[in-house]
């Protein structure tokens, strides 16, 4: 790859890995949320693959960072399923939201029936984990077919 590539690359992916966290932490108010941002993030550390190589690229993601990444996401978004479970025996349910009247404000809203816009409940937490979830599989798919082909290449001669 060029040197100029390789100077925009780096600042091109910090900007494309800070819009997928702010997509992953706004996802329960805006369009877009965990998945869409864990796609966000991956395409920037894919784009530092492709461009710097496995070995050179100035974000390294080890084999046990993206195994303990992966399992911390897909446990915490069962555990979070399961509170829900508990307490109300529906899996996923969304246990903060229907607690809007310990607000000290809530009289407001229920003398003028305005939705309560300010709890969103479990699913900026569902969006965090399924953000990492996303950004570790997507990331460990490309880092492993370069590496596949790599490996493939020196078998050959």
């Amino acid at each position: 790859m060029s040197t100029i590539l390789k100077i925009f690359v780096f600042p091109a992916v910090f900007i494309t890995i800070c819009l997928g966290i702010l997509t992953i932490l706004g996802g329960h108010i805006t369009p877009g949320g965990g998945f869409q941002g864990g796609a966000m993030i991956a395409g920037g550390i894919i784009l530092c693959v492709i461009t710097y190589g496995v070995e050179k690229s100035p974000i390294q993601l080890s084999h046990s960072f993206i195994s303990t990444i992966e399992s911390i996401g897909a446990l915490s978004y069962i555990l979070i399923g399961l509170v829900g479970l508990f307490t109300t025996g529906f899996f996923l349910y969304n246990v903060g939201a229907d607690f809007y009247h310990l607000i000290p404000n809530s009289m407001i809203v229920e003398m003028f029936h305005y939705p309560d816009v300010t709890n969103a409940g479990i699913v900026p937490y569902l969006n965090i984990f399924v953000g990492l979830k996303v950004f570790v599989g997507l990331s460990a798919i490309v880092i492993a077919f370069s590496q596949f082909k790599r490996s493939e290449s020196a078998e050959e001669d």
